[in-house]
This record gives C-alpha cells, structure tokens and sequence, in this order.
C-alpha cells in the first residue's frame, strides 16, 4: 500500500479551513489547471470556481472575476495552492455575506454535521452511551470509562478502534473484527486503515460520509468524529422503526395505501407518527411535528409515558406549571422503565432534537405499546420482501446514498417512484444527461409529473444503452421491483466500468468489459505466485473466499492475515472468510455494500462488483504514486478535463491519495 500522506499547506490557520478530503479535492483542481496550463494564474480561477455548485448558484464566471479582479492586481501573476486556496475563502466568505448564511459550503445538512461548534450536552450524551455499550469490551475496557469533560473522547477516537467497535454497536456484524488493528500503539499505516475501514463500514450502514477523510479522523476533528458518532448512534436507536423489525408498527396504520406510505418513511417521521398516535389515544391534542420546540414544555412526555406507563402514571408531571419540573419528572419516569438517560431537563427545555430524539426512541425501545395482533403481524409481514430482494434493495440503497445525492433514500422502492432520486443519481453517474429544466421537483402532486421524471430516466437509461426492452416510466412509478432493480444493476454497472474505463493509462480509453475484469483478477493471482483461478462471477468455487483472499493479497500483501483464514470447507468456514474478505476490501479502501450470504451463494452481481472495486483500486495506486511528485501525466488531465463541477461536498473518495477521476461513484462504491 502507498504510503498515506495528507495535504500540508504551511500556514496552520489556512490549514484548519479545510478538512482533508476539501483539501485533497481543491488540490486536484489546483493540478488540473497546471497540468492544462504549464502554471495557475488567477485569471485561470473564474471557470474553475463557477463550475463549482458552492458558487455557481451565487455568482456567474464573470461575476467571480470581477470579485478577483478587485483584491488581485495582477490576473496574470503566477500563484501557489496556497494562494489559490486563500481565493476560494475570499470567494467564499462574499457568497456567505450575499446569502445571509452562515459557513458551511461543504458541511451541509446531508453530511455529518453543520456547525463547527461542538455541542457539550450532546457530546456527554454519547459518551454515556459509548461508556455504556462498550464498557465491556476486551481493547477497550483498559480506557473506558470516557471523561466527557475533557477531549479524551476524540482522543481515543483517533486510533479508529472506538469508531469501529461503535459501528459494531449499532449493527452487529458489519465489521469483522478480526480486520480491526488492535495493538496499543499503532503506527500510521495501521491507524489509517482502521480509519478507511470505520468510514466503509459507516457508509455500508447507512452513514453519511462525503465529507469525511482518514486524516480528518486521525487528527480527531471534533466536529466530524461528533457527527459520525451521533450518526452512528441515531442509526442504533432507529434500527427497530419498520415493519421488518417491528411489524405491530401496522397498527399505526388502516389501510394498505397508508402502509405504502408507512413503508417510505424515514425512522424518525416514523417515531414521531408513533409518538402522535399514542398521544391522540391519550387524550393530547396538539400535533407533534419535530423532535425540538413541539417538546420544549414537556407536556407531550408526560401524556405519552402516563399513557405507556401507566403503573408508573402521575398527574403531579402535568399539574407543575415549571416546564424544567416537569421535564425532571419526565426522566425519572422513564428512568423506571429502564430508559437510558440520553438528555437532561435543560436540554428538554432548550428543545435539542438530537437527544429528544434519541430519548424517545429509547421509549420506543422499551415500551412501545404496540397490539400484537396476529392479523395485523400477517398483513405486515406480506409487505415485506423475499430474502434476496431485500438484499438487493439494501445494496442499492446504501450505494445511492454514499453518493452524496440531495435525497437520503430510507426505502428504495418508494423512494424511486417519483424519479427525482433516479434523476439526481444519473446526473451524478453521467454528468449533464439530466434536462433538469423537464424535471419536476418533489413535492409531487399530480401523478403524471411523477410518470414525466420517470420516462426522462427512461429515456437517459437508453441513451447510456440499458436493456430497457418495453419498460416504460410508468411501471417505475408503479413500484415495479424487478424492473427498479434490474434498472438499478445496469446504473451500477456503468458506473463501475465508466470508472474503470476513464483510467485510460490502463484502457487507453476503451470500453472495459465484465470479461476484462475477469482476466485482471485472474492474471493478478496468478503473478503472484497464487492457484486459484475463477472461471465466471457465478463460478461456484468462489463460495469458499479463497479466491478473493488471495486477489486482495495480490494487490497488498500485507492486508490479509493468513493466519485468520479458514480452508472454507464448511459453512461456518466459509462465512468466517466471507466476513474477512467485506471487512478486508473496505479496509483496503473500497466502498463496498455486498453482505457475507452474497459470497456464500456466490451472487453473480455482487461478485462483479466486488471484484471490480479491487480492480479500481489497485489501478489507482498507479495513479496516486504517478502524482506523488504533483507531476500528473496526460492520463490524469484528460480525466480533469471538462469534467462537470458538482457540489464540492460530494467530490470524495475513500482512497488514501489524490484523485479525480470521477466524482460520480466516489472511491470503487459497488
């Protein structure tokens, strides 16, 4: 593996302007612009920054050369990065001034978190919660428990250890923890590949990690490790909020269009249409809409718990006049039903929707007051889909959402119906194919705007030669699953291949191919020195993971511990591997969302992709040690050049070096 290097900019205040990934992005820029240049001016900034969509909704090209041309002198003198960096914060600090805004051009509300300001009461909050679930754990009961007091918690986060457990945490098995560098003092590589594996495993549950790098959480960036451990806990404390998990959730409900309805929620309007239907039984008459002002007085708690609990009911909760009293209450009556104590009566009172969230999923968890009804339980159940659907569906979910889209997709097959978030991911897979101006915006209303935005996906879908043989918008407005899926692998898939294929030191910039791929893997095992060979992607002897154990040593040797691998005659054998070879890959640096059954039963799709995603990365190591000297070849400017700006928020990748092939799939997601 190439050594990790971050960017370094000298001047210490410049540097703390930016996280490593905004760095790592600008620098690519930056290089761009040289590589078609011979040198940067600042005359050569204008088209640069208007491509970008920070600024391109606030100024035009001749709007930010006037505001350049205005602190700069000389448009044709020759600047750094340093200077170029120095402009981006000065064009940056007008478009705040001239939307009344406050700074965060990168960290928007779809990433981990808006504001540099770290919140105390929500800081102790997850420190109780970590100290709590993780007291018992072999590495880290020797630093538990956690001050929250002091800046232990981004301290001890710096190793990647305590990310990854916590993910663990929040949804058992993702990561294997046998892939996890444990020792008591990791030296750099070691710690960047716990960080690249907890920032893999963070996406393949369901995190938001576009503006996140490994040097950002080696460095312990208070307000990113914040985030990521608030995003990581919220995904805990939801896991239960659908009707997978929790079929009574159907009561909520009376008729099978509301289910459907009931299905595309996101966990926290769930846990709030929960929350209003006790209350409504109740006897409460206001509306619950939001996790902070609707709770500030303390009133819907009471009503809730008095009628959850009613053994533990008292009306002294609604008789206090003092909204600080009776949030008191509130926590000593959860308190007995063994609600962990996520918040206090200030933060109640001060209406912080993180840990009002946090405390009535709590709630949830404990006494949801839920009919157990077994007609109801059977209704909910033939709503839910087969196995391998519902790996599908989680698999492309998880990818269109580690894009770094507007639209956080909660359900696949409801979310796609309106063909926004189809549209949203095709402009990103294939910059520019989208006539957003035929595009109709949710909130959709009138059903045939909805079938509109489904027969331009369609449309582009032909375009980019799908096999779309007598599929029309209309059945993705449906909710055809077979057709939203198969429609789904063939995105994918071009995303994949458009990557590969755009690494033209390796294709020359030919059309790659699902046999290409193939006979990579093949010939990379059998360099080095390896006997395994596959004969398709559905080849059946792949079930035992040797061969994907051996392809991912052939790239780096040192990232699989052979002492850890089983022969993989048994089925235990065999998941034991399957387990190692996800949590290895995403420790490698590839974004992958395939489950340990997909190895197991050797899902033809999955393995392409993952095979793929070890193949991208892999070339890209070529790519990062040719630019090591900041010296890119002419490979490296034609990918750069006239690449379509997206927001800079989205421009990331999992990979440890500067690249910028395409921002549409971010690192190898498959």
């Amino acid at each position: 593996m190439s050594s990790y290097q971050g960017v370094i900019v000298s001047d210490p205040w410049l540097q703390s302007q930016f996280t490593q990934v905004e760095l790592r992005t600008l620098k690519s820029r930056f290089i761009s612009v040289r590589t078609q240049h011979g040198r940067v001016t600042t005359g050569d900034l204008p088209p640069v920054f208007a491509k970008l969509k920070a600024f391109s909704e606030m100024f035009n090209e001749d709007e930010i050369k006037t505001i350049l041309e205005g602190s700069k002198s000389d448009m044709a003198e020759e600047i750094d990065f340093e200077a170029f960096l120095r402009a981006f914060l000065d064009l940056q600090g007008r478009a705040i001034a001239k939307s009344g805004g406050t700074k965060s051009s990168f960290l928007k509300a779809t990433t981990t978190t808006v504001h540099h300001a770290i919140n105390e009461s929500e800081k102790a909050s997850y420190v109780a919660h970590i100290n709590s679930y993780l007291a018992e754990d072999k590495f880290l009961k020797d630093y538990l428990p956690i001050d929250p007091a002091t800046d232990q918690l981004f301290e001890l986060a710096k190793n990647g250890v305590l990310l990854c457990k916590l993910i663990n945490v929040a949804v058992p098995g993702t990561i294997d923890e046998r892939a996890i560098n444990t020792k008591k003092v990791l030296n750099p590589w070691e710690r960047n590949e716990n960080h690249t594996l907890c920032l893999n495993s963070a996406k393949a549950i369901g995190c938001t990690v576009v503006n996140i790098g490994t040097q950002d959480l080696v460095e312990g960036r208070h307000h990113l490790v914040l985030g990521l451990i608030s995003q990581i806990i919220k995904i805990q404390l939801l896991a239960d909020l659908n009707l997978k998990k929790t079929p009574q959730l159907v009561e909520l409900v009376d008729d099978s269009q509301e289910v459907e309805e009931l299905l595309g929620l996101a966990p926290e309007k769930v846990l709030l249409k929960w929350m209003n239907f006790h209350l409504k039984k109740a006897g409460y008459e206001k509306q619950v809409t939001n996790f902070s002002s609707d709770l500030k007085d303390g009133e819907a708690y009471a009503y809730l718990l008095n009628a959850l609990a009613p053994e533990h009911s008292t009306h002294a909760t609604l008789d206090t006049k003092d909204p600080t009293e009776r949030a008191n209450m509130v926590l000593q009556q959860a308190e007995k039903l063994d609600c962990k104590r996520y918040l206090t009566p200030k933060d109640i009172v001060e209406g912080s929707p993180n840990l009002n969230l946090a405390f009535v999923a709590q709630i949830f968890q404990h006494r949801n007051g839920l009919s157990t009804d077994s007609k109801n339980m059977s209704f909910a159940e033939m709503m839910t889909d087969d196995v391998e659907t519902s790996r599908e569906e989680r698999c492309f979910r998880l990818w269109i959402n580690s894009l770094g889209i507007a639209t956080y997709v909660n359900n696949l097959f409801e979310d796609v119906r309106n063909g926004w978030v189809l549209l949203e991911v095709l402009d990103k897979i294939s910059a520019g194919s989208v006539n957003w101006k035929q595009a109709n915006k949710p909130p959709i209303k009138m059903p045939f705007k909805k079938v509109e935005n489904c027969n331009q996906v369609i449309k582009i879908g032909k375009e980019l030669n799908f096999s779309l043989v007598n599929v029309a918008g209309n059945d993705v407005v449906q909710g055809n699953k077979k057709l939203i899926l198969a429609y789904l692998w063939q995105l994918m898939r071009f995303s994949m291949l458009q990557l590969l294929k755009n690494l033209r030191f390796h294709s020359q910039g030919k059309e790659i191919m699902d046999a290409d791929i193939l006979n990579w893997a093949n010939n990379k095992v059998k360099k080095a020195g390896r006997t395994s060979q596959m004969e398709s992607f559905k080849d059946k002897s792949l079930s035992n993971g040797m061969f994907f154990l051996e392809l991912l040593s052939a790239v780096e040797p040192r990232v699989v511990n052979w002492g850890l691998v089983t022969k993989g005659e048994t089925d235990e054998d065999k998941k034991l591997n399957a387990n190692y070879i996800i949590s290895v890959a995403r420790k490698l640096g590839c974004s992958v969302f395939l489950l340990p059954e997909d190895v197991i039963e050797v899902n033809q799709k999955m393995m392409l992709t993952l095979t793929a995603s070890i193949m991208y990365w892999s070339l890209q190591q070529q790519v990062g040690e040719a630019e090591d000297d900041e010296a890119p070849d002419e490979s490296y400017a034609s990918q750069t050049e006239g690449e379509n700006e997206t927001d800079l928020a989205g421009e990331v990748s999992g990979l440890d070096i500067v690249h910028s092939v395409s921002d549409a799939a971010l690192s190898s997601q498959v």
